[in-house]
């Protein structure tokens, strides 16, 4: 907040992976994604001097930030979402560094089993989506996402309870999920 180089290089290398992930469970895209957490990082050092230490932490102002950013681009993207064509609107893969699978086979599976859940939480509506998401891949608290998403907390609880349901609902649909 003092415009120090330094701190804000090392805000953003703190953040940046997580800001990428929910861009990307909302988008479905990595290229998409990878635009939005720029754009997040930009408005974020345009606004960073509104930041306000005693109404929350900075995690969930960010992600505030972040989901008020996803719905201007959901609005933006409203149209050319519907000409899209199936091809066009099949996840990529979050690249990931790390522990590699035991076996080709198994790295196959895990691949699959990603593109197969990233698919279907596009299919969700983005109020059920941004919970579960923020939930269930965010790992935040209830009482983070309820001040994420400006609502209260046991409308969070039943949006979360409601994507879940309809998540399974959709994979059993597909003879995935048990």
């Amino acid at each position: 907040m003092r415009g120090e180089d330094t701190a804000w290089e090392e805000l953003v290398r703190l953040h940046t992976r997580k800001v990428f992930g929910l861009c990307y469970r909302f988008t479905g895209s990595g290229s998409e994604a990878q635009d939005l957490t720029q754009e997040v990082f930009l408005r974020v050092f345009r606004t960073l001097k509104t930041f306000r230490s005693v109404e929350g932490s900075f995690a969930t102002w960010l992600a505030r930030v972040t989901r008020n950013l996803l719905i201007d681009h959901y609005r933006r993207t409203r149209q050319e979402r519907v000409t899209d064509s199936i091809e066009e609107q099949l996840p990529m893969m979050e690249e990931t560094g790390g522990a590699a699978a035991a076996s080709p086979y198994q790295a196959l599976a895990g691949r699959e089993a990603s593109e197969i859940l990233q698919a279907t939480l596009q299919r969700l509506s983005p109020d059920l989506r941004e919970a579960v998401i923020l939930r269930d891949l965010q790992e935040m608290e209830y009482r983070e996402i309820a001040e994420v998403l400006q609502i209260p907390e046991g409308t969070v609880k039943s949006r979360i309870n409601r994507g879940r349901a309809e998540l399974t609902r959709l994979l059993r649909k597909q003879k995935l999920a048990v």
